[in-house]
């Protein structure tokens, strides 16, 4: 009786609920097979009431009734005649089918993000350069991709070789790990002519975190990484062509195609040819400024998607560069300094992924790259060859909950380099293994705060077990507010050769007093963003600071004498103090300005004194403009930098005549293009270094270059004056 007697109240009670809701499905009519399908997510509600309820993907849905004896039901659906039907309070379920709305016109909305922004979606600090904001200067390759950046300096090593190096947080950029697509590359050997061998135009964004980045890419990260996008084909132009010729007679040629092979596959080829066949010597020290250089670059990748979660995309990248430079004619002896220098490149990579669901979101991912590397070398007397041969592999499981407040990703990762390095008949020989095991996690109570801890362990094969552990803080105190923090530490093994290269551009010997092995540091940020709404136009405000400091460091001494670049273990203090404050603002219209300012206090113990670091500016300013006229498809780009003084290793030792000044002073170099849009096709002039300014002298003893005193490696400025340059682009979607 007792079981009776429960089992009836229950089915009062349930109908009793039920008569208290409506419950009913939302249809729409499909004309091709005239049969009713559900629609999910459909929205009804009674009017005048805030009473509503969505459908689930059966169409199904159950609402409060409103307690009147009639009701106005409206039910809608983007796409379809929204329909309202009059119900009564006596009924319990109903079936409504929507149909098409034959007069639903597209509306179109359209926003224009800036070119480079912050991305504000994640806790790092990490800006985001696109390919529209790489169009605004003669970006040929990546070292010239940092122009309008203040974050990022690029320089050369040497006034000989032509080698780029880039600066972030006023280090080198040996302390900044630099990525294919979140894959390990221009490391070791590749490192001084690496940012050569990225072509601008195959470039999608550039993503650069400054401090300390994530734990899942490497403990390699000192001062941030460097993360480059290539394009994909499936988010690029179907055809692209890109021609690029300047005043010193260096031509440009890049091409990309891409296809729909189907069934998921795509495909993309993009190729790159560069050629300078004459040297010049602007500065009137009779070496050539450029070596005469030629590089052909070939790059072929598929991508495969699929309807069950699972994404792969695999490829390789060839390239063979030669250089040639030195004097640009023999000395009296009928001696000729010259440089030499052949490197060949193959890479291979392959990612895959499965998305087992998406709420929670559960992802694991397989990365595999390898690569070999070789380069012949002739500068001056110093005879290099070198060969690497690397294997990178990352194992990366990431999931989260449903509500997106807590996420972990980890993983395990493989690198293994072989260097093989001849110097003038001594032979290196050296094999780096890590396999390592890492994990970060996310944890976002809300859209206003998140904390992100993670922590590397890796087991290198000669310098034991490194533990990398870094956090990140990202706080919005308002909408228009964003605070970040993050502390971390890093380390990178020493390449002795490689990473000094520049100083094979001088009759300096190398004194290794302490064996090279690794450095290791600790790294401190913080960032505040803020953006306010001005005449309806929004002006950003950029404001951090990072501090970079070294537990272990091998310090590359030429102060203490300048006929020797010495190499010897930190006894003593060495760090870098980054400030910088940006904004940037639209003055009017299609009219927009940014202005920068960093200042970077670096120093550390040479000798056993604290010393400033030699060749680096203490101060930066960088001033850009981009004026887009619309109704003339004219667009006009400019950038001002100021580089602030700094010093130069002492010289006192040398004779009278291969002296230099202990410091030098600020200068001023502008950067300006026009481009006019004809549709699918742009044609574009620019000029570099518009004042021609050059740093005096920067060779020492360029009249002696197989003497004691011959020094090319003391460079702060530009070594080469103006050029002016015209390209056309044809992009075809």
């Amino acid at each position: 009786m007792k079981s009776i007697l429960v089992l009836v109240m229950f089915l009062c009670i349930s109908g009793a609920i039920s008569a208290q809701n409506l419950t009913g499905y939302v249809y729409e009519l499909n004309q091709k097979d005239n049969h009713q399908h559900p629609l999910l997510s459909a929205n009804v509600f009674w009017k005048g009431t805030q009473i509503g309820a969505t459908t689930d993907e059966n169409g199904f849905f159950s609402l409060k009734k409103t307690g009147k004896d009639r009701s106005q039901l409206i039910v809608s659906y983007i796409g379809y005649k929204p329909d309202t039907v009059e119900v009564s309070n006596s009924l319990d379920s109903i079936v409504i089918v929507l149909s098409l709305n034959r007069e639903f016109k597209e509306v179109l909305i359209s926003a224009e993000r800036s070119s480079k922004f912050i991305d504000e979606g994640e806790p790092q600090m990490i800006e985001v350069i696109s390919n529209k904001e790489l169009l605004k200067a003669a970006c040929c390759n990546l070292g010239e991709s940092f122009t309008t950046n203040a974050s990022v300096d690029v320089q050369f090593q040497d006034a000989v070789t032509g080698a780029r190096q880039i600066q972030l947080l006023g280090l080198a950029g040996t302390y900044t790990q630099m990525l294919f697509e979140n894959i390990p590359s221009m490391n070791g050997i590749g490192s001084s002519f690496g940012l050569g061998f990225v072509p601008g135009p195959w470039i999608s964004q550039i993503s650069i975190s400054k401090g300390s980045a994530s734990v899942i890419n490497g403990y390699e990260s000192i001062t941030g990484q460097i993360n480059i996008g290539y394009k994909k084909p499936t988010d690029a132009e179907r055809y692209y062509f890109n021609a690029f010729q300047s005043s010193h007679l260096k031509t440009d040629l890049n091409a990309n195609a891409a296809f729909e092979v189907g069934g998921g596959l795509s495909t993309m080829v993009l190729a790159h040819m560069n050629t300078t066949p004459k040297s010049f010597d602007d500065n009137g020290d009779s070496f050539a400024d450029d070596p005469k250089t030629t590089q052909y670059n070939l790059m072929n990748r598929w991508k495969f998607h699929s309807d069950i979660g699972y994404e792969a995309e695999f490829g390789l990248q060839l390239m063979s560069e030669k250089r040639n430079g030195g004097q640009m004619a023999p000395l009296a002896s009928g001696r000729k300094y010259s440089l030499d220098i052949n490197s060949d490149h193959l890479d291979l990579f392959f990612k895959n992924g499965f998305v087992f669901n998406t709420e929670p979101y559960t992802s694991l991912g397989l990365i595999m790259n390898g690569h070999r590397h070789n380069q012949n070398s002739q500068i001056g007397l110093s005879k290099y060859d070198a060969r690497q041969t690397s294997f990178f592999g990352k194992l990366i499981f990431e999931t989260g909950t449903i509500d997106e407040i807590h996420k972990i990703t980890t993983g395990v990762s493989f690198a293994f380099d072989e260097y093989k390095e001849e110097l003038n008949n001594l032979a290196l020989l050296r094999n780096e293994s890590v396999p390592g095991v890492f994990m970060e996690y996310n944890y976002s109570p809300s859209n206003l705060i998140s904390i992100v801890p993670g922590l590397r362990v890796d087991f290198h094969n000669l310098y034991g077990t490194f533990v990398t552990p870094r956090i990140h803080f990202k706080f919005m105190p308002d909408e228009n507010t964003t605070l970040r923090a993050s502390a971390g530490k890093g380390y990178r093994s020493v390449n002795l050769f490689s990473d000094n290269l520049n100083y094979f551009a001088s009759s300096r010997s190398f004194e290794v007093i302490n064996e090279p092995k690794f450095e290791e540091a600790w790294n401190y940020g913080l960032n505040l963003t803020r953006y306010f709404m001005i005449d309806g136009r929004e002006l950003s405000i950029t404001v951090d600071y990072y501090r970079t400091d070294f537990i272990k460091q091998t310090v590359v001494d030429i102060d203490s004498d300048p006929r020797k670049v010495k190499f010897y273990d930190l006894n003593g203090t060495s760090y870098s103090n980054s400030y910088q404050i940006e904004a940037a603002y639209e003055l009017v219209a299609d009219f927009n300005v940014s202005v920068a300012y960093r200042y970077t206090d670096v120093k550390s113990t040479y000798g056993g004194v604290l010393s400033t670091a030699p060749l680096q500016s203490r101060y930066k300013v960088l001033s850009t403009i981009a004026w887009l006229i619309r109704d003339a498809g004219l667009t006009f780009d400019a950038s001002f930098l100021i580089n602030g003084p700094g010093r130069i290793p002492s010289t006192a030792a040398n004779p009278v005549q291969y002296q230099r000044s202990k410091s030098f002073e600020p200068y001023l170099n502008i950067n300006a293009q026009i481009s006019k849009n004809f549709g699918s096709f742009d044609f574009y002039v620019g000029v570099e270094n518009l004042t021609g300014f050059m740093q005096d002298n920067p060779i020492i003893a360029a009249d002696d270059p197989f003497g004691t005193y011959f020094d090319a490696s003391q460079i702060w400025g530009p070594v080469s004056g103006r050029k002016f340059y015209a390209g056309i682009r044809l992009s075809i979607l």
